[in-house]
């Protein structure tokens, strides 16, 4: 590959073309070396000499890696070749047609502007040492070199926007490929969360609350029963054992939350996810006195703000967001608020299980819940979800 174009393993083509130009560089050579010798010239031995050096210059930079790497190496060896050829168009005027070669060599191994200037010196000494060799001024002589030089500028300067176009191809397609590769981890990984949450959900909306219902009309079956009574004691040990397993469903809930709440309450979890927001200043505070919420609350809170600071990020181009998690007596509010350029409300998709606002929607009604959005063009939006809270929270 030449110094001319970005430095890659050679393809089957650029191997073929490289092979046809040494070929036809060698053909001519032998073609000037034959007709010297076959008409007889009267400086024959000097032309298969001076052919003879040239193969061995074109050979030896051929053959050199430095060539192909540098071009101050390539403008030495195409000078040393231009010197040796200028020779044999003094000797023959079959040397004219190296030329051709020439330029292909000039244009893929220097930079544009100087391959350029080399196509010009290497036609005009071409049209000179024909005009030396025939005395006869004719317009071939003009527009043999010029239309070579010219198919040899439209050549190269085409492959090489053939190949800037394949390389910006292959740099598309190895980046889809990588894009392909993260999103099947990112949909991996959204599907274990997601399996997690339900998981935690059903064990929370079943298991506990069955073992707790469990546990209290044992408790209410003990009070009722007289202190004597010979079931009073397998109640007790019933209400032990339905309370132990109710332990251990709830540290299963805990053990599947989302890795965001893992380490700490719902509040840290929303305040770390607006410290680490790309794009608008994210402000986040708590209103009321904080409470624990059950794991469905909690994880259900915090998807939603996810995703509706995503939806910030990516749609709404603001300067400023604010999420707002407001404890109340019977129920538990997030707000999220931003100043961007806002939507119509009623052209937003909806419906159940899509991506988005109807997402956001079906959690807060899965736990029975109120979802609303505010918007308008031009006036931001506030996205606001309220969960009543159960009695044992």
């Amino acid at each position: 590959m030449s110094s001319a174009t970005p430095s890659r393993p050679p393809t089957p083509v650029t191997r073929v073309l490289r092979l046809c130009l040494h070929a036809l560089f060698a053909g001519l050579l032998a073609l000037a070396a034959g007709r010297a010798v076959a008409d007889s010239a009267p400086r024959a031995g000097w032309v298969v000499a001076v052919c003879a050096l040239l193969a061995a210059v074109y050979a030896a930079g051929a053959h050199a890696p430095a060539v192909g790497r540098s071009p101050r190496a390539a403008g030495l060896w195409l000078a040393g070749m231009g010197a040796v050829w200028a020779a044999l168009l003094l000797l023959s005027p079959d040397g004219l047609w190296l030329a051709f070669p020439l330029y292909f060599l000039e244009l893929h191994l220097l930079r544009l502007r100087w391959g350029l200037a080399a196509v010009a010196v290497t036609a005009c000494a071409a049209i000179g040492g024909f005009l030396g060799h025939s005395g006869a001024v004719t317009p071939g002589a003009f527009l043999g070199p010029l239309l070579g030089g010219a198919v040899a500028v439209a050549t190269v300067l085409g492959y090489q926007a053939l190949y800037r176009e394949s390389e910006r191809r292959r740099e598309l397609i190895e980046e889809l490929i990588d894009t392909r590769a993260e999103l099947a981890a990112a949909e991996r990984g959204a599907g274990i969360l997601a399996e997690r949450e339900r998981l935690a959900r059903e064990i929370h909306d079943t298991l506990a609350q069955g073992l707790s219902s469990i546990q209290l009309l044992l408790r209410a079956a003990e009070r009722a029963l007289p202190d004597d009574a010979p079931a009073a004691d397998h109640i007790a040990r019933a209400r032990e054992a339905a309370q132990e397993n109710l332990a251990e469903a709830r540290r299963f809930v805990r053990a599947l939350t989302p890795p965001d709440l893992e380490h700490g309450s719902l509040a840290g979890a929303l305040e770390r996810l607006c410290s680490g927001a790309p794009g608008p200043r994210v402000r986040f505070s708590v209103s009321g006195p904080p409470r624990e919420l059950p794991t469905p609350y909690e994880v259900a809170l915090l998807r939603i703000a996810q995703s509706a600071l995503a939806n910030v990020v990516r749609h709404a181009r603001a300067d400023r967001a604010e999420i707002t998690l407001t404890f109340m007596d019977t129920s538990v509010t997030l707000d999220v608020v931003d100043d961007g350029r806002g939507f119509d409300p009623a052209s937003a998709p909806s419906g159940e299980g899509g991506f988005g606002l109807p997402a956001m929607r079906a959690r807060a009604e899965s736990l029975g819940g109120l979802f609303t959005v505010e918007s308008d063009p031009g006036q931001g939006t506030a996205v606001a979800v309220t969960l009543p809270l159960p009695l044992e929270a």
